[in-house]
């Protein structure tokens, strides 16, 4: 028979049922954060659709925001800068607080592992919002990455005479489009699933909303 000690290090920690899960600079620079990325992903498509990288591939005009060339840039840009500006205030307020490790690290290839098999036969807990397992970490650590990279490559792409460097160590301006395109993809590919994740945790988003 299982002792009291052995239970309380296998049994899922239990919700606490008061206390603050996300902080409001938390709340509100996530939430600026994803404004930003979507609308300078619409509004890239658009502006994609003008020169497309791909012949023959094009995103249809109805999902696309800016409705034309001009007005498409004008959406990018304005988004970009809150993106920047707002990325910049959340990375180092995680840094300064120590939020990002506590949160994020430490995360190792075996234990993203073992949390995604838990969570493709259902054995992943989500008691505690406060815990993120190691496939949350992983995932928000790569889109912070991904965000860089995208910032970046289209940095080398607005910019290319004057980030000479940048757009070399992209590979030209021509492989810093494609840069930027795959990283808007897999941009896309996370915020379909974190959408997922979210419809299956209704709680998580209730927790980003008011903070508990």
């Amino acid at each position: 028979m299982a002792t009291p000690h052995a239970l309380s290090e296998t049994a899922p920690p239990a919700t606490p049922k008061s206390g603050t899960i996300h902080p409001v600079w938390v709340r509100v620079t996530h939430w600026l954060n994803a404004l930003a990325a979507i609308l300078m992903m619409l509004s890239g498509w658009r502006i994609y659709d003008a020169s497309p990288v791909f012949k023959g591939f094009t995103f249809p005009t109805a999902i696309t925001l800016g409705g034309w060339l001009g007005g498409a840039l004008q959406w990018h840009f304005a988004a970009m800068w809150l993106l920047v500006f707002n990325g910049l205030l959340y990375l180092a307020l995680n840094l300064v607080s120590g939020r990002f490790i506590r949160k994020f690290l430490p995360v190792s290839p075996r234990a993203v592992l073992h949390d995604f098999i838990a969570a493709l036969t259902g054995k992943l807990s989500h008691a505690d919002l406060r815990v993120y397992n190691a496939v949350q970490k992983c995932a928000y650590l790569f889109v912070v990455c991904d965000l860089i990279v995208l910032v970046l490559s289209g940095l080398a792409i607005w910019k290319s005479v004057q980030f000479p460097l940048l757009r070399e160590l992209m590979g030209g301006y021509d492989n810093a489009r494609i840069v930027h395109f795959c990283a808007m993809s897999l941009m896309a590919a996370f915020i379909v699933v974190h959408l997922a994740m979210v419809a299956l945790v209704p709680r998580s988003l209730l927790a980003m909303l008011r903070g508990r």
